[in-house]
């Protein structure tokens, strides 16, 4: 988080922060702010996307899940880490993400971390509500792991 954050402010220092500006930018000069060259890529073709933004909110959440997962470096992961946090949404679930998978083997004493699969079924019994669930599964995986001595 501390190196994105970094990023991001060499980013608005340089001026870089709006589709357009990424578009005609150099690639030193993104490189310079500290994008790797996949990254330059990625934001090139988020870029490039033209989501609209506005629209998304209103929209589904499969929805929005599918128009940012069409842009390469966007996996489902991010793609539902947005819809949770930028867009608000009470009812999506990271599946894929590894804390939360520990979280849930802890929580339901589990021989292993269960798989996306196994997450999916799991999450299920807490519609309407999965992304709250999934915050709460966060929060006991940051206590757990500070009584375990996980880093």
């Amino acid at each position: 988080m501390a190196s994105a954050n970094a990023i991001w402010t060499r980013m608005k220092a340089a001026r870089l922060t709006g589709p357009r500006k990424i578009l005609w930018a150099a690639d030193d000069d993104l490189r310079a702010a500290g994008l790797s060259r996949q990254k330059i890529r990625y934001a090139r073709a988020l870029a490039e996307a033209r989501i609209d933004y506005n629209a998304l909110r209103s929209a589904p959440d499969a929805e929005v899940i599918a128009t940012l997962v069409q842009v390469p470096g966007i996996g489902q992961w991010t793609a539902e880490i947005y819809a949770m946090f930028s867009l608000g949404r009470a009812d999506v679930f990271a599946h894929g993400d590894l804390a939360l998978q520990e979280a849930a083997r802890l929580l339901f004493d589990l021989p292993a971390r269960p798989k996306e699969k196994e997450m999916r079924q799991l999450a299920e019994a807490w519609s309407p509500w999965r992304s709250v669930a999934a915050r709460i599964l966060w929060a006991y995986y940051r206590v757990a792991k500070d009584r375990e001595g996980i880093r």
